[in-house]
C-alpha cells in the first residue's frame, strides 16, 4: 500500500510509490522504491549528485526551447531538480540542441503553446504535419529566396490544398513516391557525420518502441535544432510539373513511365546554408538507397515553390549514418564545354 512522504517516480512522476527492498553497492545500502503506476523500480539517493533519467533531461530541454522559463519548465514537468541543475542540462547539450541561437528572438514572436503548429492529415495513412512558426519566420527572414515556402506550408492546412489526391493507394492513376523506381543519372552520395545523427541519437531515448522512432526524432529536431522548420510535409508532382521538366534543356525527366499525380511526405524539411534540405530518417540507413524517393520530393517541392532545383539538397540518415546528394545531379546532364 502506498505510504506517506514517499519519493516521486523519476520516470512517470507519479507520487504513488512503495518501498521495494534494499540494493547494496560498495559504498552503501540504498532503499529501493517501486512506482505503482508504471512499475518502475528506482532508488532515492540522498547525495547531491543525484542523476536524472535522460528522458527527463531531454523533455526539460524541449520544454525550455518551446519558450518556457527555467521555472516554468520545472513546474510544467514536475521536476524536483533545482534551477541551476536544469540550466546545466541546457549548457551540456547546447552544441547539439542549437535552437539556443534563435530562442531569444523566437520567444518575442510566439507563446510556448503557439510556437508549434500541427494538423492531422487523413491521407493513405494518418500523418501529423507540423511546423515551427518561429523558425519559419526567422529563417525565411535570413533567406528571402525561400519566401514562397511559407505560403506553401500555410496552405497545407487550408481547404484549397488538394488533400484528396493523397487518399488513394496506388490506383486511379495515383502513385506514391516512396514506391517508385526509375533510372536516373549516376550520382555519388556523400557519407558524412552530421548534426542530425547526434539529434537522432538523443531523440531515440524518448521513443518507447520502434514505432515511435520517427515521431520522436521529428519532434525533437523541430523543437531543438536551429534549422528544422517542418515535418511530414505533403508534396505532389502533377502532369503540369512533369511537363515543365520535360521542356527544360538539359533535364532528363525520369518519370515518363508513371502517371501523375505522384505524392509523398517529406520527413524533415530544413533551411540551412542557403539551401532547402530534404531529410528522411531511415533505420539502418547504410543498407538502403532512397535516391529516387528523395529526388521526387525535391522535384515536387521545387515546382510548388517555383524555385530552381539547385537550391535543394537531399539526405537520408539514422543515428550513425548520414548520406547526402544534390537532386539536380540526378536529372540534369551538364554539357561538357567544347574544346576549340
Amino acid at each position: 500500500m502506498p505510504q506517506a512522504n514517499q519519493p516521486q517516480c523519476p520516470k512517470c512522476h507519479s507520487k504513488i510509490t512503495v518501498k521495494k527492498g534494499i540494493r547494496k553497492n560498495k559504498l552503501q545500502a540504498l532503499q529501493q522504491y517501486q512506482c505503482k503506476e508504471c512499475n518502475y523500480i528506482f532508488t532515492k539517493n540522498p547525495s547531491k549528485n543525484t542523476t536524472y533519467p535522460i528522458t527527463t533531461i531531454l523533455k526539460a530541454i524541449s520544454s525550455y526551447n518551446l519558450g518556457r522559463t527555467l521555472q516554468q519548465t520545472k513546474e510544467n514537468l514536475h521536476i524536483e531538480a533545482a534551477l541551476p541543475t536544469i540550466s546545466s542540462w541546457l549548457n551540456k547539450y547546447k552544441d547539439i540542441c542549437t535552437f539556443e541561437r534563435l530562442r531569444n528572438e523566437a520567444v518575442k514572436l510566439y507563446q510556448p503553446k503557439d510556437i508549434i503548429f500541427k494538423k492531422s492529415l487523413n491521407h493513405i495513412q494518418p500523418y501529423t504535419f507540423k511546423y515551427n512558426k518561429a523558425k519559419l519566420d526567422i529563417l525565411l527572414k535570413e533567406n528571402p529566396q525561400f519566401t514562397k515556402l511559407k505560403d506553401y506550408i500555410e496552405k497545407i492546412s487550408a481547404k484549397e490544398f488538394p488533400h484528396h489526391i493523397f487518399t488513394y493507394p496506388n490506383q486511379n492513376n495515383r502513385q506514391r513516391a516512396s514506391q517508385l523506381k526509375f533510372n536516373h543519372l549516376k550520382i555519388i552520395s556523400a557519407s558524412k557525420s552530421n548534426q542530425a545523427n547526434k539529434l537522432a541519437k538523443l531523440a531515440l531515448n524518448l521513443a518507447k518502441d520502434n514505432k515511435q522512432r520517427h515521431n520522436a526524432i521529428q519532434d525533437f529536431m523541430l523543437i531543438n535544432d536551429s534549422t528544422t522548420i517542418a515535418v511530414e510535409v505533403p508534396v505532389y508532382l502533377t502532369n503540369w510539373d512533369a511537363g515543365y521538366y520535360r521542356n527544360q534543356k538539359g533535364f532528363i525527366f525520369p518519370l515518363n513511365n508513371y502517371t501523375t499525380p505522384i505524392t509523398g511526405h517529406i520527413d524533415i524539411l530544413q533551411v540551412r546554408n542557403g539551401l532547402l534540405h530534404i531529410l528522411d530518417y531511415k533505420p539502418d540507413a547504410n543498407k538502403i538507397n532512397p535516391i529516387e524517393q528523395l529526388t521526387i520530393y525535391a522535384l515536387a517541392l521545387s515546382r510548388k515553390l517555383n524555385l530552381p532545383l539547385y537550391y535543394f539538397k537531399c539526405a537520408w540518415f539514422d543515428e550513425n549514418n548520414y548520406f547526402e546528394f544534390f537532386p539536380l545531379h540526378a536529372v540534369y546532364e551538364k554539357k561538357k564545354p567544347k574544346i576549340s
